[in-house]
């Protein structure tokens, strides 16, 4: 088994594949993706997709712990995000297929990695979009405000944000703490309070996100041409509100206010790492329209890599101005841009802002509700999913029953979810996805430059990368070796694996030759991730323990690339089930967590881990009683 999990799709076979339209004749009576991209378009994605929700909120907390040094963050993740826009472009100009990252992952690494790729990318793109779909609630409803609309605040907000408020209230009250309730916990509570209810149960969902979904899911399933428009049209119109807003705002700045540049120090810079790449996500959304390019070989590459230049530019003035007219320390608002103008009395701006917000918002949403059903045609085409979702709707040419179930995927858990928990997830699986991907170019056979196609530039890194370990770890000595001296504890654990892997790293480039743009782009991604904390990686690790059970369960049965699945396989399955039972029961039971959300998330990582060790058991009892049977 272990080999056949690893089983590679070679470029060959997958190019073939994709020209002979095998999976979409098969279940779609011929019909196939629509070629209507050009490098315009594909860059107007790209900044459709990345010119978000950041820009307009997470922005100001980065701020106020940074100071205007979250200007530096802005470039080190750009360069970040620049060495791996270059590992996918040249991945798209030697793959043009709809998979993006889950089809490199396929040729480079083999099916169980691309099957894990495959999954974490609904973390960036699905959960993602419930991020956004969240925030773009509450800026439409701000909107509605300022034309003095009002919508009853419990069809506006998420249950647990209401239910959690609520239970606050009554402990502060209790224990006469009535000073630490704030306006948003007040908001929150006559939610909770005025929603209707049937016996204990309220009936408090967030309509305006799912109403932005059932609309962009449409968008989306009536073809690539609308989608384009619609896109371009949104993305013109917010680039040029934000550069008027860059305009207007420079003429307020007040220099002062850039000193000290980092009052908390690189550290309070790098607290806003989260919330800064999540401002970057979304690049690599337009590699997965590569089937409707005209000519994705030359187009792709350009689209991603002139995108991320324009919105790293924008960013970076953006935060200028932000910390130039106000002090950083006021910064800690959840509309920063719009507080920043009203505070010099500038209203009509904040206006403008809100609109733009909206718009802003809604294009990220349309980019990741078209990338995410075009992941699930590429994994269903290899069998790795039911066939159905590879279908391809004859009028439309889209993977209409996909859409869909994006459409639901997305919409239903954005009534009830907040904001805070989707984002950090979506950051990580968003750079575990980059991880691999420019591991993934590491492993590719060097090939000559050809006219018309991206080529990844070859630099040795055989003497730079040790010298760039030698010279980080002199420079943080202190926090090296304080992470040895006995006072460490688990949310250390992430940068004891960056420490290791960057040293196996080392070693292979001093003795391979290997590349440096993927090298660097492998290493500064892990380095994020480290920045992510502790709960998210577990979370993390949930998410993708539950992804093996499901390729354990369908995938490598079914798989086009898989042999006839031996009778032990189903067997396996089925005493693997009341193992994963067991083990939930175990955690919920001996569990010490005080936290529900943790209580969840180990119980979940109990059954899913107890899935997979006594499948891996089952598997191996089986396979050894028909090998001796045989004998």
């Amino acid at each position: 088994m272990s080999k056949s999990i690893f089983r590679k799709k070679s470029i060959t076979k997958i190019l073939a594949d994709c020209a002979s339209g095998f999976s979409d004749a098969e279940h779609s009576g011929g019909s196939s993706l629509k070629k209507e991209l050009n490098v315009k378009d594909l860059t107007l994605m790209g900044i459709a997709a990345v010119v978000g929700a950041g820009i307009f909120s997470t922005i100001g907390l980065a701020s106020f712990n940074g100071g205007p040094g979250v200007t530096i963050l802005f470039v080190l993740t750009a360069i970040t995000c620049g060495f791996s826009a270059l590992c996918y472009a040249e991945f798209a100009s030697r793959i043009p297929v709809a998979g993006s990252a889950y089809t490199y992952a396929y040729a480079s690494f083999g099916e169980l990695i691309a099957w894990i790729i495959g999954w974490d990318l609904l973390m960036e793109y699905a959960i993602g979009n419930i991020a956004v779909a969240v925030s773009w609630s509450t800026y439409f409803v701000n909107l509605l405000e300022g034309f003095h609309i009002h919508v009853p605040l419990y069809l506006t907000m998420d249950y647990y944000s209401a239910f959690t408020a609520h239970e606050q209230v009554l402990e502060f009250t209790k224990n006469h703490n009535l000073a630490a309730i704030t306006d948003t916990i007040k908001e929150a509570n006559i939610a909770w309070n005025t929603a209707p209810g049937f016996g204990g149960l309220k009936l408090i969902a967030n309509i305006p996100a799912l109403a932005i979904v059932v609309g962009i899911t449409y968008l989306v399933y009536i073809g690539i041409r609308e989608t384009k428009k619609a896109t371009n049209a949104m993305v013109i119109l917010k680039i040029a509100i934000v550069i008027a807003v860059i305009a207007i705002g420079f003429f307020y700045v007040t220099p002062a206010n850039w000193h000290p540049f980092m009052p908390n120090g690189f550290g309070g810079v790098m607290k806003g790492v989260s919330g800064v790449f999540f401002a970057y996500i979304g690049f690599d959304a337009i590699s997965t329209t590569a089937e409707e390019c005209r000519d994705p070989q030359r187009d792709l590459p350009r689209g991603m890599i002139y995108s991320l230049i324009i919105c790293t530019v924008l960013y970076i003035l953006i935060a200028l101005v932000l910390t130039g007219m106000v002090s950083y320390k006021n910064l800690a608002v959840g509309d920063p841009l719009a507080y920043v103008f009203n505070q010099v009395h500038l209203t009509k701006i904040s206006g403008i802002i809100s609109f733009s917000a909206v718009i802003a918002t809604a294009s990220v949403l349309l980019i990741f509700q078209l990338g995410q059903p075009r992941i699930w045609m590429s994994m269903s085409r290899d069998g790795l999913l039911p066939k159905i979702f590879s279908k391809i709707h004859p009028k439309f040419h889209t993977p209409s029953f996909a859409t869909i179930v994006t459409g639901f995927v997305v919409g239903v858990p954005a009534l009830f979810l907040n904001l805070t928990i989707v984002t950090d997830l979506t950051s990580i699986g968003t750079l575990f996805a980059f991880v691999l991907v420019c591991g993934g170019v590491l492993l590719l056979p060097r090939e000559a430059a050809k006219a018309g196609r991206f080529h990844l530039p070859y630099i040795n890194s055989k003497w730079i990368v040790p010298a760039l370990f030698i010279l980080c770890a002199y420079f943080f000595r202190n926090g090296i070796i304080g992470l040895f001296d006995g006072t460490h504890n688990k949310d250390d654990l992430p940068f004891f694996l960056f420490i290791g892997l960057s040293a196996v790293l080392t070693v292979l480039a001093f003795v391979k030759n290997l590349s440096l743009i993927p090298v660097l782009g492998l290493l500064s991604c892990f380095y994020l991730m480290t920045e992510l904390g502790y709960t998210n990686w577990v979370r993390f690790l949930v998410w993708l323990v539950i992804g093996l059970d499901i390729y354990i369960s369908y995938g490598y049965e079914h798989s086009l690339l898989g042999e006839k699945i031996a009778p032990w396989h189903k067997q396996a399955k089925k005493i693997s089930m009341i193992g994963a039972i067991l083990a939930i029961f175990v955690v919920v039971v001996f569990d010490p967590q005080e936290s529900v959300t943790m209580d969840v998330i180990y119980g979940l990582l109990g059954f899913a881990l107890g899935y997979l060790v006594v499948y891996s058991g089952a598997a191996l009892l089986f396979s050894v009683f028909q090998k001796e049977k045989a004998e």
